[in-house]
């Protein structure tokens, strides 16, 4: 990489993020927890297994519908410990606000900020808080830690998954990306586009204490969205995976403004989705659990785990057609969140 600059698609969550991390970061100061690249890092203690994550969140505009920067860093730190099988209990957050930012509009984050935690039950426990020179950064900045206690039921993991699991999404894909790009670019629609931005947790909880082991993986389809996810599950396992295109849930408008701005709403990130892999006797029931949860009642199977001679991911699209999907290069939809 000598000579080579970092570059926005280096952030979009695809190819270009996944060599960065692994030829700048990991070959640095990778280790056996960390080279594993999961939602959080689950360290062994003498009682309890504790599951600890991080995140930055640099999202533009600060402000849109269905969320806010706050809302969404707190969200996004639950999401990654609920998809570990771990029960979020403490927060700390991090400030990096610009010379010139106005208080009023950080009072409305942080009540966001305030409003989310008691929905989710959680605390911030420790936090720091920069100013830094006017231009010196894009108006605020947020990063959020998280520790969660693991459920004693959640035994997950890419070499746990086999052939035949069935593949669960928990609502529809694309909301918060086509959210975010179509307020960038003016575009209206007939229903207005809203951010999926929420938590998973409850889901997540409910159908581990359910299901158990039946529940082989989980992951939040942010950057990269489903496709990203999807590949990542194929390559991991030397599984192939295969979607239908006619249950995928996706709302209309979300579509509309994909289709416009030429996106493919596999690569498109979701902030308040939970992607699931759960063995095929018992997808069914999981199927009901989340749809009676507050964020889960538009989820689906849409697909499996199938035997093949490499790792691919293959949609049947509405006319019974097959194609690849690729893992998004990278250049998708920057500062989303």
């Amino acid at each position: 990489m000598s000579g080579e600059k970092i570059l926005l698609a280096h952030g979009g969550g695809g190819r270009m993020t996944d060599e960065l991390i692994r030829n700048v970061i990991l070959s640095a100061f990778g280790n056996s927890t960390l080279n594993k690249l999961t939602d959080s890092a689950e360290l062994q203690t003498n009682q309890n297994n504790i599951c600890f994550t991080t995140d930055g969140f640099v999202v533009k505009p600060l402000f849109f519908n269905g969320g806010d920067i706050g809302k969404l860093s707190i969200c996004g730190t639950i999401n990654d410990l609920a998809v570990s099988g771990a029960k979020p209990i403490a927060l700390s957050m991090s400030l990096i606000i610009e010379e010139g930012f106005e208080i009023e509009v950080l009072r409305q984050i942080m009540n966001s900020v305030a409003k989310t935690i008691k929905e989710e039950n959680v605390k911030i426990v420790c936090g720091d808080t920069k100013v830094v020179e006017a231009g010196a950064a894009d108006k605020l900045f947020i990063t959020t830690s998280g520790i969660g206690l693991k459920l004693p039921k959640a035994k997950m993991g890419f070499e746990r998954i086999s052939a035949g699991d069935k593949i669960i999404v928990s609502g529809t894909l694309g909301d918060h990306g086509m959210t975010i790009m179509s307020h960038r670019e003016g575009m209206k629609f007939e229903t207005e586009i809203q951010s999926d931005c929420g938590s998973v947790a409850e889901i997540c909880e409910k159908i581990i204490d359910s299901l158990g082991e039946n529940i082989k993986f989980m992951r939040d389809p942010t950057r990269g969205g489903l496709a990203a996810t999807l590949n990542e599950i194929s390559n991991q396992t030397n599984y192939g995976i295969e979607i239908d295109e006619n249950t995928i849930p996706v709302h209309p408008s979300t579509r509309a403004a994909a289709d416009m701005l030429g996106f493919d709403i596999l690569d498109i990130a979701n902030e308040g989705k939970v992607v699931i892999v759960i063995s095929a006797e018992r997808a069914d029931e999981c199927l009901q659990i989340c749809k009676q949860c507050k964020n889960g009642k538009d989820a689906a199977i849409i697909g499996q785990v199938i035997k093949t001679d490499e790792p691919i991911v293959e949609l049947i699209t509405k006319i019974g057609a097959r194609r690849i999907v690729q893992m998004p290069s990278g250049r998708e939809l920057p500062r989303i969140c």
